[in-house]
This record gives C-alpha cells, sequence and structure tokens, in this order.
C-alpha cells in the first residue's frame, strides 16, 4: 500500500511539473530555474540564449569582405577626383585670381614693356600698346581653351556612359556661364573693366579647346558621337 501511494505521488508531482513546463515555456524570463529536482541551468535557444536579444538591441557584425569593399571604393573615388576634378577646380582657382587686379593691364604692362623696349629700343608706344593688347586676348583664349578640355576630361571620366554631344553641350554652358561671371566679377575690382567682348573671346577660346577634344574623341571612339 505505501509502495502504491508513493508511485501516485509521483505522478502527481510529474504531472504537475509538465503542466508549469507548459505554462512557463512560452516566457523566457518566467523559465524556472528548478523544477521536479531537476535543475535547468538556461532557457531554449529560440527563447532568447543569444546575448545580443537578452540586452534588448542587435549588433551587426560587419564581414571583412564587406570593409575591404568600402575602403575599395573611398579610394578609387579619391584617386578619381585628384586625376580629373582637382586640375579642374584648380584652373578655376588661376581664371578667378587673373580677374582680380593681380594680372590688370597695369600690372601686366609692368612687366610687357621693358621687355619689348629692350628688344627693340626704337619701338613706339603705339605698337607696344597693340601687343599688350593682343597678349592679353590671347591670355583669354588660352585661359578658355585649357577649362574647356579639362572641364571635358572630368565630366568624361564621370559620365562614361555619355555621348560626346550631350559633355560638349555641358563643356559649352559651364565655360560660357563662368566667362560671363568672370566678367562680371571684373567689374567690381577698381583696376578692371567688364566687356562683353573679353566674353565672346574666352567663349572662342573654350569652342577651340572643345574642337581639340572632339578630335581626339572621334579617333578613340567614333562610335560615342551622340
Amino acid at each position: 500500500m505505501a509502495h502504491c501511494e508513493g508511485r501516485c505521488r509521483l505522478r502527481l508531482v510529474c504531472a504537475g511539473g509538465s503542466s508549469s513546463l507548459r505554462r512557463g515555456d512560452l516566457d523566457a524570463k518566467k523559465w524556472p530555474r528548478k523544477h521536479s529536482g531537476h535543475e535547468i541551468t538556461s532557457p531554449p535557444k529560440a527563447f532568447g540564449a543569444d546575448p545580443s536579444f537578452r540586452r534588448g538591441r542587435f549588433s551587426p557584425v560587419v564581414n571583412g569582405n564587406d570593409s575591404h569593399t568600402l575602403t575599395a571604393s573611398l579610394n578609387t573615388k579619391l584617386r578619381s577626383f585628384l586625376k580629373y576634378w582637382l586640375p579642374l577646380l584648380t584652373w578655376l582657382g588661376v581664371i578667378f585670381i587673373g580677374s582680380t587686379g593681380v594680372l590688370s593691364a597695369e600690372q601686366t604692362s609692368r612687366f610687357l614693356v621693358p621687355f619689348l623696349r629692350w628688344l627693340d629700343p626704337q619701338i613706339s608706344i603705339a605698337t607696344i600698346l597693340s601687343i599688350h593688347f593682343a597678349l592679353r586676348k590671347l591670355g583669354h583664349l588660352i585661359e578658355y581653351g585649357i577649362l574647356a578640355v579639362l572641364l571635358w576630361r572630368a565630366l568624361r571620366g564621370r559620365l562614361t556612359s555619355t555621348g560626346n554631344l550631350v559633355i560638349a553641350s555641358l563643356v559649352f554652358m559651364v565655360s560660357a556661364i563662368f566667362a560671363a561671371s568672370d566678367e562680371l566679377h571684373q567689374s567690381f575690382v577698381p583696376s578692371r573693366t567688364a566687356s562683353m567682348r573679353d566674353v565672346a573671346i574666352d567663349i572662342g577660346g573654350a569652342m577651340i579647346g572643345l574642337a581639340i577634344c572632339w578630335a581626339f574623341a572621334l579617333r578613340r571612339k567614333p562610335q560615342t558621337i551622340y
């Protein structure tokens, strides 16, 4: 009889334990530390065994390959900037400085007149003025021709699948806008004067640079005209 009573009590304990397991198995925080004489050290992994979920936040792990790819991408962009855009920005700065009083007609004549008189002591003032004027306008052609070449190069390096006609149109518009803004800037400099003739000369220099770039582009890839 005592043996039978003990077996009945054991069945009741086991039955109560299984029901408590079913009530607590949905909540990891209420998982019993001891149950029916057996210690349960941790809840199942499905209910929060991952420490990152216990802390209430998710800590992503950066893959080494992704980090290497990101670094390579940044290095490529930096090299592209140094190769294509830095020369263009530097030349824009040179043009801006040239539109100040540093390269005014008064300043350039200080070097040109003594040099011409050294070449020909009998040279007349009218000839000196003509040469000075021609050299200054030639400077406009050269600086905007270089600007067009650098701008074409930068846009071609960035817009690799764009046709030459689109690139040429962008270069022409940007050069014309910068030429007009450059003359506008000169109107505020006491030693300089703004001139629409200089704007036309600047645009002419940009067109010469565009013609050179177009000729080289046709020789390399004649299929990307448009």
